[in-house]
């Protein structure tokens, strides 16, 4: 009997009221789910908070969904439309291609381009087989005859590689010469490679090229009897400028197009120009053919454009501005960014639906590890009506959706001061590639993955689940223990997303009085970060509530936001290094990066910027001479001594995991105050690499004095202000003993004070009330 599983997803994160909601499910060993709709409170069952909370609501939905398992192409390639089937060759042809590969060998076949049919052995193309040799074949439904290369193509090494076929002689050629210069490959030429293969041979009959068989850049078709049709024999690496003739190209036709990328006018059935489309927002999945017929490709699974290309001189950064060196496409054979499934359920959001972070809870069996999803879920309100917003950081968690660190990551034990508490969810995401990969993980050839999404399963966005790494909750089931504090307060709040926001701007914030950030709002896009900056500057109040925020620049296309890009460049606590020239986003045409490295240091914004992570403990909040200053001490009423959060479920205090601080060289507001710091943080806990120029002994917890969280307070134009908490850990401490301690009572607080139509307390002059009304 197969083991029972059920993974899910929905098409949108961020729904209104009427909005049509689709679901898709798969599972193994089952025919039904039991189906309920949740809302969901808090999703830590940490003992010491009110354990994990979430309320049963009635819906037609309730009860029993038909399910089934589902396939997912994993894999990046493109398709190419050929309605006249113009690349079912009869006659003569010549395939080639630029390729930068960045996994050889290994056992693995990788097609580069070709119409090839897996399955029936039918088609031709060119491929790299299993010990990395370049291969070109063919076969004929029934055999295959192939010409290998004679020394196998290294990786992170630009080529031009062509192969031939004479159909009067039946002699195949195969073309592989270095395209290497000083700047685009590992290698230089001190390094003495032998890179170039000459090989011909006869080949024993001709290939069959059966028109439904389509022709793939970067993957072969294949088939079985459940699935149906899909792709296989996905490349690991770049192409760029691929190409078809209609004929054999002579040696010297061959030279003269490594050396230019021009092709020679005479036999073009197709050539694809890589570097064609770029505009100064970026490049789409379109990839344009220059030759006669039109045969135009289209991306699956993102592959990720504004690359290096074979001609890269070193010398422009920027795709905009020398496009034709920017021609690289890059594939992954583990790409994921929408898992395509047939749709299992759609719902419209009833018009009573108070705004909150909901799930359809799905069950098989007993429901417990594997046999229980949460498809989670956000409901705006059709008509802002309350005076808070919480603005739910989706973009930093699809930043960290399924991520692997503690499989992968080297740095993540050092780091945590602790071995990983791994679950069986946790084995089940490493071990299935059509969860997909997180902005901290690697694809399989070791490059550094770019795009997450939110159309896939997302096993950590989930209430309940702690990261492995660091046994807490991260992102989504953290910062629920905000959610539920507003809910057991009594405030009246209503839910905004990431997504809202890059898409309306400060309009979306404008109806609030004040808005709190989640608890690790790491990655922004410039109209995320513009909106807040306008909405604070516009009366707004804003209150941080976590740490490490408004720290990558993030690209999302507007018609798909459900999909997010980052480029990891040579500054920042990064996981992974883009490499150089590549740092500029195809989303959007940006510079990627950390935005203190672009001119907008969080403290410009927040008061406060990150300077240290770490995942062993932390560490309480001491009150500072600030917080007894009349513009201040109203933020403390009600509490006593100068201890606060000493407690909590993050490692049972309010300062830590990642922590920001004051810092007036980098544009904290100079009449900011820090009304409470943190201190005494573990050797765990090491100075952020911005901040370094040359690394010295000493930068560590308990050796340099910037180590802290600074909780800071400063007031705004028009009425506005900001609080920021400047810890992760912040907010995993206010459920403690049922929300009744001093973290709860100094954020309510802030909170009561910035959601007043009346002028924070404590302002040094007097404003006309009539604005904050």
């Amino acid at each position: 009997m197969a083991e029972l599983k059920i993974f899910g997803y929905a098409d949108k994160i961020s729904v209104k009221p009427g909005d049509a909601l689709s679901f898709y499910v798969h599972a193994d060993g089952a025919s039904e789910a039991d189906a309920q709709l949740v809302r969901l409170i808090h999703g830590d069952a940490h003992p010491d908070g009110p354990g994990y909370q979430e309320e049963e609501l009635q819906s037609p939905l309730n009860g029993s969904w038909p399910v089934r398992k589902q396939f997912t192409q994993v894999g990046s390639f493109c398709t190419v439309a050929d309605p006249d089937h113009r690349l079912a060759l009869d006659g003569s042809f010549t395939l080639c291609t630029f390729v930068y590969a960045n996994r050889v060998g290994d056992g693995l076949r990788q097609c580069l381009l070709g119409r090839w049919d897996a399955f029936g052995n039918r088609g031709y193309g060119l491929w790299l087989n299993p010990l990395g040799l370049l291969e070109f074949g063919y076969g004929d439904g029934r055999e295959v005859d192939y010409i290998d290369a004679e020394v196998p193509l290294l990786k992170q090494h630009w080529y031009f590689v062509a192969a031939s076929f004479d159909a009067k002689t039946g002699a195949a050629t195969l073309y592989q010469e270095s395209a290497a210069n000083r700047y685009n490959s590992l290698l230089s030429k001190v390094a003495g490679v032998d890179y170039r293969s000459h090989v011909r041979e006869t080949l024993r009959f001709r290939p069959v090229n059966p028109p439904e068989v389509p022709f793939l850049l970067a993957g072969a078709e294949d088939f079985h009897e459940v699935r149906g049709r899909f792709v296989t024999q996905c490349m690991n690496g770049k192409l760029d400028r691929p190409a078809v003739f209609d004929r054999v190209l002579s040696r010297a036709e061959l030279d003269e197009l490594r050396q230019t990328g021009l092709p020679p006018s005479e036999g073009i059935v197709a050539f694809w120009d890589t570097s064609h489309g770029y505009t100064a927002e970026g490049i789409g999945d379109h990839v344009h053919d220059i030759g006669p017929h039109g045969l135009h490709a289209t991306g699956y699974n993102r592959p990720v454009r504004a690359q290096t290309g074979f001609n890269w001189n070193g010398r422009s950064h920027m795709f905009q501005v020398a496009p034709h060196e920017f021609g690289g496409i890059e594939f992954h054979d583990d790409a994921i960014i929408d898992c395509n499934w047939e749709l299992t359920k759609t719902w419209a959001v009833p018009a009573d639906l108070r705004s909150g972070a909901y799930a359809f809870r799905l069950r098989l069996g007993d429901g417990k590890g594997l046999r229980e999803e949460y498809i989670v879920f956000f409901v705006r309100p059709a008509v802002p009506r309350a005076p808070i917003a919480f603005l739910v950081p989706t973009a930093s968690y699809l930043a960290y959706a399924n991520e692997h660190l503690s499989f992968d990551a080297e740095i993540m034990q050092p780091l945590a001061g602790q071995s990983p508490i791994l679950s069986e969810i946790d084995i089940e995401l490493y071990q299935t590639k059509s969860f997909g990969l997180s902005l901290y993980d690697h694809h399989s050839d070791g490059v550094g993955c770019c795009y997450s999404s939110y159309r896939r399963p997302i096993l950590n966005m989930r209430p309940k689940v702690r990261m492995s790494s660091m046994g807490v909750t991260w992102q989504f089931p953290a910062d629920l223990s905000i959610l539920a504090w507003l809910e057991h307060a009594g405030y009246d709040f209503e839910i905004l997303t990431d997504e809202d926001l890059h898409l309306e701007g400060v309009d979306a914030l404008k109806p609030y009085r004040v808005v709190l950030s989640g608890s690790h709002p790491e990655y922004v896009s410039e109209k995320m970060l513009d909106a807040t900056e306008d909405y604070i500057a516009g009366g707004g109040r804003y209150i941080y509530m976590g740490g490490n925020g408004y720290y990558w620049n993030i690209g999302l296309r507007d018609d798909e936001p459900w999909c997010v890009e980052v480029r990891k460049l040579n500054s920042g606590m990064r996981a992974w290094q883009a490499r150089p020239g590549e740092y500029h986003m195809a989303s959007n045409g940006q510079k990627s990066g950390i935005w203190k490295d672009l001119g907008r240091p969080p403290q410009k914004l927040m008061g406060v910027g990150f300077i240290s992570e770490g995942f062993d403990s932390s560490r309480p909040f001491r009150r500072m001479p600030d917080s007894w200053h009349r513009r201040a001490s109203w933020i403390f009423e009600g509490i006593e001594g100068e201890i606060i959060g000493d407690f909590g479920l993050a490692h049972a205090a309010a300062g830590g995991l990642e922590i920001d601080r004051y810092d007036l060289t980098l544009g904290t507001p100079p009449h900011a105050l820090i009304v409470a710091s943190s201190g005494g943080h573990s050797d765990n806990y090491v100075t952020v690499t911005e901040e370094v120029l040359y690394p010295y002994p000493g930068l560590s917890g308990s050796h340099d004095y910037r180590i802290r969280a600074d909780m800071v307070f400063f007031t705004a134009p028009n009425g506005g202000a900001v609080f920021s908490a400047s810890s992760i850990a912040f907010g995993q401490s206010l459920p403690f003993k049922n929300f009744d301690n001093n973290v709860a009572k100094l954020l309510g607080n802030v909170l009561t004070a910035f959601q007043s139509p009346k002028a924070v307390p404590g302002w040094a002059w007097t404003l006309d009330e009539k604005q904050f009304r």
